[in-house]
């Protein structure tokens, strides 16, 4: 399976959240549609979206078209993901995604910072705007932009003092990338007004969901031959102590681990650490740990989904937590 075949399959709901999202940014200055559809043209994998309108249709009878609040919850977790990565370049001062420069390295940090905030805007504009639901909908958007700020203030304390432990680094993870897994499954859910039982089903499969990519992209991160656009080392270098890593710890002494998050900690003024911090994580086997973590969480996202009736959508679903573990960017 790839991500084509998915799209393929949601045919015209597909397409039809492709064009809400154009529609949601149109505006009559002629530099921000220029801008926005910039981005829109190197979009990556679109897997909040696709979660969510797999999500609604496995959560109905999947006969037909979609209900237009479904398509604006697809529309919305997509620019809602788009706005935060706009200000979390500004944030980290990247000047790279997905292999291309980002609006921050072309624009500057002020135009992505407005256009991110025109993201956002028409996000919770299109969930304002959605006939049935829409108090509970912009609540969970609304908690999930809490959620994301929270997230990213717990890793740079974390980083700040080099303390972080599993629970704290699943709580950051599931703050900063979980968080809108889950809203994009469960806002499609209410979309179609699945019953509570499957509305729970969808959560947890999309919370393990979420855990799982992010684990997998903090393994890339140890991964020289990853093919994600970025070095490796990055997150080491920003003194995040991500999966990997704390799997290490676990296979090593306690003086080992307090060595390792000391130089994690003077790693800006010491850059030669990152070698020796990716070396320890291969020698102590902490990318197999993470390997591990994430298979479990991969399995129940798909036993979590049990519940629903047997359908295509279903299916690919289960599929979409297989491609997840096992993608290579």
């Amino acid at each position: 399976m790839n991500i084509e075949e998915l799209k393929e399959f949601c045919g015209e709901d597909w397409k039809r959240v492709g064009a809400r999202m154009k529609g949601a940014l149109r505006s009559d200055i002629a530099l921000l549609n220029t801008t926005n559809d910039m981005i829109l043209s190197h979009s990556g994998k679109q897997l909040r979206p696709l979660l969510s309108v797999l999500a609604a249709k496995a959560c109905s009878d999947g006969n037909g078209l979609l209900p237009e609040d479904s398509i604006r919850v697809a529309a919305a977790a997509e620019l809602l993901h788009n706005a935060t990565l706009m200000h979390d370049d500004v944030a980290d001062e990247s000047d790279c995604r997905r292999g291309i420069p980002t609006l921050n390295c072309l624009m500057g940090p002020s135009v992505s910072v407005l256009v991110g905030d025109y993201w956002l805007v028409s996000a919770i504009n299109e969930i304002r705007e959605a006939e049935h639901f829409g108090p509970r909908l912009i609540s969970i958007f609304s908690d999930t932009l809490t959620r994301l700020a929270e997230g990213e203030m717990l890793q740079l304390q974390k980083a700040q003092n080099c303390d972080t432990r599993e629970d704290d680094y699943l709580r950051i993870i599931f703050s900063k990338t979980a968080s809108l897994f889950e809203t994009s499954a469960v806002a499609a859910a209410i979309s179609v007004n699945a019953p509570e039982q499957v509305e729970e089903a969808v959560k947890k499969y999309a919370v393990s969901l979420g855990l799982a990519f992010q684990i997998r992209d903090d393994i890339f991160d140890y991964s020289p031959d990853s093919d994600v656009g970025k070095p490796v080392g990055v997150d080491i270098r920003e003194q995040k102590i991500t999966m990997p890593l704390l799997g290490a710890f676990l296979n090593s002494s306690a003086e080992e681990e307090a060595s390792i998050r000391d130089k994690v900690k003077r790693i800006a003024d010491h850059q030669e650490y990152a070698d020796e911090i990716l070396g320890f994580v291969r020698e102590k086997d902490g990318i197999r740990y993470a390997e591990r973590r994430l298979d479990d969480y991969i399995r129940a996202a798909v036993d979590s989904i049990s519940v629903l009736p047997a359908s295509r959508s279903r299916q690919y679903l289960m599929d979409l937590a297989y491609f997840v573990a096992k993608r290579d960017r």
